[in-house]
């Protein structure tokens, strides 16, 4: 009976991985290490949520295409401040100038054939102004927020959106 529950869970292991590596969207990251106000502690944690939010929208593209999207900058929502107590730091959000941001570079292809590419400066200045349908525990919320926003609005062809 455990050699089956092996199987099962290895077979299991293989779907979930076939599946990230399948995804028709593929997030890199050009020198992280510059993007703006993150520790090196936070870094890989924060890249790594965005990237597989991101990879979660695959489910809007037909299945013949693919997204290939390069991220240049990025700066969350926020300013960082050190937690002198815990060494860790607290992100304190005013909504003024302190807005998130990314710089990308996109390719969508299919067969072989770019059909579309680009570059896009993403904003989401009146995070904390807007409904957000995020929890207010996730960390990222309004970064998924500015995310979700352009892609709904590359889908629909329109260059920048609103």
């Amino acid at each position: 009976m455990a050699v089956i529950h092996r199987f099962i869970g290895a077979a299991l292991l293989v779907l979930i991985c076939m599946d990230a590596c399948w995804s028709a969207i593929h997030i890199t990251y050009v020198k992280p290490e510059q993007f703006f106000d993150m520790s090196a502690l936070e870094r890989d944690r924060i890249l790594d949520e965005l990237r597989q939010h991101f990879v979660s929208l695959d489910k809007y593209l037909p299945p013949d295409q693919t997204l290939t999207i390069e991220i240049t900058s990025l700066d969350l929502s926020g300013i960082a401040r050190p937690k002198f107590r815990s060494g860790q730091e607290i992100r304190v959000l005013r909504g003024g100038a302190d807005w998130p941001s990314m710089h990308l570079r996109y390719k969508l292809e299919s067969g072989g054939q770019v059909l579309r590419s680009g570059e896009e400066d993403l904003q989401n200045m009146m995070y904390l102004n807007r409904m957000n349908e995020y929890p207010s525990s996730d960390n990222l919320r309004y970064e998924k927020q500015m995310i979700d926003d352009w892609f709904k609005n590359w889908r629909a062809g329109e260059s920048r959106p609103n």
